[in-house]
């Protein structure tokens, strides 16, 4: 069954399609994907993102919409594409986010942990002694065991990566902190 949508008032045509997903009617759902494609797939696109990247984001958006709209909680006080354009950008500017910090955690390699020397170990082994039990733990997974963020959640019983990315963020502060404070940059000299 086509979804029919009468051409005379296009604020009807919103209004109706509106309605009808409220209602759980997937057609019109699906005539909102194939009206809006090219308008919402071009947004990611043209900012850095690619043709499934920008698929994926505008799928997420109409389930977004379409829960929201079967809650009965949302009311549109604007046309249906103008709501759904901002909710992909929203997702979109989160998975750039997201994409940031992956790309800032690949650079974050144990450079200030090289052990080229036996003083700068026992220098490092000895500052890493003064950290908490988590930091020292923490640290010592991701540094020297080597473990992926997830891994070190899972161990630590952390909620999930985000929260052993910051954990991990602020003990290696804490470690640089203390080789700064105890050790001049002489100690670091062969």
């Amino acid at each position: 069954m086509a979804l029919r949508v009468s051409k005379s008032n296009s604020l009807m045509d919103e209004k109706e399609i509106f309605e009808r997903i409220q209602n759980g009617d997937e057609k019109a759902l699906e005539f909102l994907y194939s009206k809006y494609y090219r308008m919402m797939t071009k947004m990611v696109i043209s900012n850095s993102g690619t043709e499934d990247e920008a698929r994926d984001v505008y799928q997420d958006a109409l389930v977004v919409f379409w829960q929201k709209a079967r809650s009965g909680k949302l009311v549109m006080t604007s046309k249906i594409s103008t709501y759904v354009y901002s909710i992909c950008q929203n997702l979109w500017r989160k998975e750039l986010d997201r994409k940031k910090r992956l790309s800032n955690e690949e650079k974050d390699t144990p450079q200030t942990m090289d052990m080229d020397s036996p003083e700068r170990e026992k220098i490092i082994a000895k500052c890493l002694d003064q950290l908490g039990e988590t930091c020292r733990k923490v640290l010592m997974y991701y540094y020297f065991d080597e473990l992926s963020m997830q891994d070190i959640a899972d161990k630590m019983g952390f909620a999930n990566t985000d929260t052993a990315k910051t954990k991990k963020y602020k003990c290696k502060q804490k470690l640089d902190e203390l080789v700064k404070t105890q050790y001049s940059e002489q100690d670091f000299l062969d």
